[in-house]
């Protein structure tokens, strides 16, 4: 049987990222986000949040510890992931996280991100604007006799 595990999430941090090394020198970033839930119920008078950990590694960790802290909104695609161990006093525990394979900013820095832009200039490509029309007559159209030669 097929599995599939994907996640895409966007939430505000909760707090600055934690950047830490492995012993083998890996770097690895901890860090949650909230994320608000879809639907609200009016007569509470607030939306219901889920807090949510994530996990990033090597230059996507470095990212993360370096463009983020707490309040900026992130975009993170990634595994859930489940994971257990037994703690000190012999306690199972056990953890359910999103293991981070791509982050990304969601607004730039005019939105009030923190998206490093250079010199504050923006580029937006002709493709994105309003599209045009000529009507000079200029184009070449073949005219087809009738519908009634078509096999539909």
């Amino acid at each position: 049987m097929a599995s599939f595990n994907k996640v895409i999430l966007i939430g505000n941090m909760t707090a600055d990222p934690e950047l830490k090394q492995t012993a083998a020198g890996i770097s690895v970033c901890s860090f949650s986000i909230a994320v608000n839930r879809r639907f609200a119920k009016p007569e509470q008078g607030q939306q219901n949040v889920d807090f949510i950990n994530i996990v990033t590694w090597r230059q996507s960790a470095e990212f993360v510890s370096r463009y983020f802290k707490k309040g900026n909104p992130i975009l993170v695609c990634g595994q859930l992931q489940t994971r257990s161990w037994t703690d000190n006093q012999g306690q199972k525990r056990y953890a359910t996280e999103v293991v981070a394979d791509e982050v990304s900013f969601v607004s730039s820095a005019a939105q009030g991100g923190v998206a490093p832009q250079a010199g504050g200039v923006t580029y937006t490509p002709d493709a994105y604007g309003a599209p045009t029309f000529n009507n000079t007559g200029s184009a070449t159209f073949e005219e087809l006799p009738s519908d009634g030669d078509l096999p539909f």
